[in-house]
């Protein structure tokens, strides 16, 4: 295959327990760029969060963030793309998230102009603030907030899996493909964005409008639910060894897991 574009989502992929890129992983991404590959990054998580990972693998390329609903150039600082949910769906999605059969198993976070934003701090939500390394901004009426600029992402976050599960199952009935995209990074999060931000739509914008490549010419790897879309984009598509089934069952080939450097394994295997 004649790979031109690599592409790779952050947690459970490139960054795991520690929250670092390990240097097995740099020195193999660093190999193929010797190899004139071009690297990107595709995360769930905000722009500011994942510029260390851009900058860690020696990226020039624009960085796909929110699960696609964002794409910014470190280097030029042009923002190629923005699709935020519109204001009267996240005033209903968050009318919904604020029943009694919701609101005391969630912590609500909502991403306006690559800020966070709660209406009040969890534990969790501490501790996503810190692995994110990024600040928390604590308003007193989310929702008026949120109807007056349209945010980014919506995400909802819970310690009980079957919770997110069930809040998954009964808001994907509510709204289809065409109205809201609906996703998770982990067993704990909920996640929503535009129907038009999903990391293969944005994978897309990035291949064939701003790079003039195929999707023939990608390799994408991933290790969640959000990173389907992508996989299914690319043409060869990789599936972490810690993802859940379906992830795997979408993939060329299943690479080890985080903490064994998968990603080195998968660019040792098909590029280099």
């Amino acid at each position: 295959m004649n790979i031109k574009l690599l592409v790779l989502d952050v947690d459970g992929t490139i960054a795991g327990a520690s929250n670092q890129v390990s240097q097995p992983v740099k020195k193999a991404i660093q190999a193929a760029q010797a190899k004139g590959i071009k690297v990107a990054i595709a995360t769930g998580r905000m722009y500011h969060s994942a510029l260390r990972f851009h900058r860690d693998i020696g990226s020039e390329l624009p960085l796909i963030a929110y699960n696609g609903a964002w794409i910014q150039n470190p280097l030029t600082q042009e923002r190629h793309y923005h699709q935020p949910v519109p204001s009267s769906l996240a005033v209903e999605l968050f009318d919904y998230l604020q029943q009694p059969s919701w609101k005391p198993h969630l912590s609500l976070h909502f991403y306006l102009d690559d800020q966070l934003y709660v209406g009040q701090i969890h534990a969790d939500t501490q501790e996503y603030a810190r692995r994110s390394g990024v600040k928390i901004t604590v308003v007193e009426d989310v929702r008026a907030m949120i109807a007056q600029q349209a945010p980014t992402k919506i995400l909802a976050m819970g310690g009980n899996t079957q919770i997110i599960q069930k809040l998954l199952g009964n808001l994907t009935q509510k709204y289809p493909d065409n109205q809201l995209y609906l996703t998770q990074s982990t067993t704990t999060f909920f996640e929503a964005t535009h129907p038009q931000a999903t990391k293969g739509t944005a994978l897309c914008y990035l291949t064939e409008k701003l790079l003039g490549l195929q999707a023939s010419q990608v390799m994408a790897i991933g290790d969640n639910f959000n990173d389907l879309t992508m996989l299914t984009y690319s043409g060869l598509p990789i599936a972490m060894g810690d993802a859940p089934q379906e992830v795997q069952a979408s993939a060329r080939w299943v690479a080890p897991g985080v903490e064994a450097d998968g990603v080195a394994s998968a660019i040792e295997k098909f590029l280099l």
